[in-house]
């Protein structure tokens, strides 16, 4: 009788602690756009408007601070400036994972931060040579600042730095040790987990 009451007792702490784990767990879609460079480079370039879309999870830790992670496609690169490539555009395409603490306001305003990895799916560079240009892994740091409405609407915007470098082509005249860097504007809604 004593070991089924310990199970009773067992089963419905369990029940409570998952119900209650599956209640701060909030799913959702993001999609805004991109405009990125790169930084550390010794040649001239300008900004490439790109975009970004996909799924976002988040867990409550408290009313205040939650965990997220997306998994988006987005599409970086840059316009090549001067030379022989002028005017060219280095289009690179990535599933990007941010994971990022965030901190949310009692009024919307949010802060986050963390680290995030993308994994190239795609790159358009042949016009200028015919290997493979850009490293498969790219990692960094993002930063961002941003409202969530009551609903689970919201705007944000986020900075990335990437810490890695972008180039597999290495060169003895051209400085090929540079990094992705984007500013990103989204648009994002949470479905609350039942």
């Amino acid at each position: 009788m004593k070991n089924l009451f310990l199970l009773c007792i067992v089963l419905v702490s369990s029940s409570a602690f998952s119900q209650s784990f599956f209640n701060r767990i909030h799913f959702g879609l993001k999609a805004g756009g991109n405009y990125s460079d790169f930084y550390n480079a010794d040649f001239d370039t300008d900004g490439l408007p790109g975009f970004h879309a996909g799924a976002i999870v988040a867990l409550d830790i408290n009313k205040n601070w939650s965990l997220q992670e997306d998994f988006l496609y987005s599409t970086q690169g840059v316009k090549l400036k001067g030379g022989f490539s002028d005017g060219k555009e280095l289009k690179l395409s990535y599933i990007s994972v941010p994971i990022v603490v965030k901190y949310k306001t009692d009024f919307g305003l949010y802060f986050e931060a963390g680290p995030q990895v993308g994994i190239l799916v795609s790159e358009d560079f042949k016009e200028i040579t015919n290997d493979d240009f850009a490293e498969k892994i790219d990692a960094g740091m993002v930063g961002g600042i941003g409202y969530q409405f009551s609903k689970g609407i919201g705007i944000g915007a986020r900075y990335y730095m990437g810490l890695t470098n972008v180039s597999k082509i290495k060169s003895t005249t051209v400085n090929t040790d540079f990094q992705n860097q984007m500013s990103q504007v989204s648009l994002f809604i949470f479905f609350k987990a039942e």
